[in-house]
């Protein structure tokens, strides 16, 4: 219960933990020494006080009776003050505190016996006590318990101290979370683009090493992608020539039918080749700047082009502004979509649906679609669905990967569902800032 409570971030943690921790240190000691205080004033009352009232009393004891009412103003204090005629009603002290005050004041009052005590109800921390004097008259002793002054400038000190410490908590913990939140910021831009987000090595020694590890990181990984680039390239380039010769040959072999499967086998080997480098490509980066397009004029124009050839792809929706985005990026992404659609299907529907901040663009078949616990699976490389996909169509399983990652290339995110009536959708969430 507690761990849903706490806040998610560790900036927010550390920053509840410190302000927290001080307030609770500043609550301890202010309480300890409000207490020690109120001890001294309790030992400095109980030495003083009572020894006032007691003298009072018997001042009272030894004049004449009608002399008392003359002096019941002069032996009165702000804290204590005595009544000739009256009666002791009410509920004995309740708190331990008060009642100590009261024993007190009984202790100092003998040999004068108290024949009652009751707290007076109307009155904070008051009791009135019935002394009888020697002459058997009695005396209604009332008395207050003064308790420990505090002034205001202390509240107003410790309020100001505990928003000093935690500011001082708050720069310290952003003075330590921040670079992190920069280093997880910069891991997030490090897309499949590999565009290079260089961290400034600057600052404590474990951030300058942190950024500094970071930034070499970012160098190995795009220096293997280019090797990985040009090894694809360089096996493309050589195996044009084998694959030319191999033609050559089957153009003079008598089989017919021998010489069709060969040739077909040949041009998968040729299309893989050609599929693999755009993979890779594609991983490699985009120099390709973003502007500002019309998607509805993109659109229109492409499945116009479909239409004209004679394909089955229709278009549904409007965009109503323009986006920003990798014009050719986005095409790509959509014709691969289309493709693969016309591909397995034998037609693909494109629809657009505006969101609050951003358009999807989805583009739907009525084919077998793809097994639920594939739908993540076919978005790596080379990966084919035996059951839901025809492998006589020549697929070479890289059309998804490629659009996927264009898709995230440009920012946009590309989802795969099944569709309850048939056929699948897949969906391009596109950012409209």
């Amino acid at each position: 219960m507690l761990s849903r409570l706490m806040p998610r971030t560790l900036f927010a943690r550390v920053t509840l933990v410190i302000v927290v921790g001080l307030a609770v240190a500043q609550l301890l000691a202010f309480a300890s020494i409000r207490h020690e205080r109120g001890q001294a004033l309790r030992e400095l009352m109980m030495t003083g006080v009572e020894l006032d009232i007691a003298s009072s009393v018997a001042i009272l004891n030894r004049l004449p009776a009608p002399e008392r009412a003359g002096w019941l103003d002069r032996l009165a204090r702000p804290n204590y003050r005595f009544v000739l005629e009256g009666w002791v009603d009410g509920e004995p002290p309740a708190s331990p505190v008060l009642r100590g005050f009261t024993e007190a004041i009984e202790n100092a009052l003998r040999p004068y016996p108290v024949t009652r005590v009751a707290q007076v109800p109307s009155a904070h921390e008051t009791v009135r006590m019935l002394v009888r004097l020697d002459d058997g008259s009695d005396l209604v002793v009332q008395a207050r318990r003064v308790p420990m002054p505090v002034s205001d400038w202390v509240l107003w000190a410790l309020a100001l101290q505990l928003v000093v410490l935690a500011a001082c908590g708050w720069a310290a913990v952003r003075l330590v979370t921040r670079p992190l939140a920069d280093l997880a910021s910069a891991a997030d831009r490090l897309g499949p683009d590999l565009k290079r987000q260089v961290l400034a090595e600057q600052g404590p020694t474990e951030v300058a090493r942190a950024a500094k590890a970071f930034n070499a990181m970012q160098q190995r990984i795009a220096g293997y992608m280019d090797e990985r680039v040009e090894i694809l390239a360089a096996i493309s380039h050589d195996l044009q020539t084998p694959i030319t010769r191999m033609r050559l040959r089957t153009e003079l072999m008598d089989d017919e039918a021998a010489r069709d499967k060969l040739q077909q086998d040949l041009d998968a080997m040729q299309a893989l080749v050609k599929e693999g480098v755009t993979y890779a490509r594609t991983l490699h980066g985009e120099t390709e700047p973003a502007r500002r397009l019309d998607l509805d004029a993109l659109l229109d124009s492409m499945v116009g082009d479909y239409q004209d050839t004679g394909h089955p792809v229709t278009l549904e929706g409007r965009a109503g502004a323009p986006v920003t985005t990798r014009p050719q990026a986005l095409r790509r992404v959509v014709g691969n979509l289309v493709d693969n659609a016309l591909k397995y299907a034998g037609d693909a529907q494109v629809k657009v649906e505006v969101a609050s901040d951003h358009v999807v663009i989805s583009v739907i078949d009525h084919g077998p679609g793809i097994p639920p616990d594939q739908l993540d699976a076919v978005l790596k490389p080379f990966h084919r669905v035996e059951g839901s996909r025809n492998r006589d169509t020549g697929g070479t399983g890289l059309g998804l990967s490629i659009a996927h990652q264009l898709a995230t290339a440009i920012g946009a995110r590309l989802s795969l569902h099944n569709r309850p009536q048939g056929g699948l959708e897949v969906r391009v969430e596109l950012p409209t800032a």
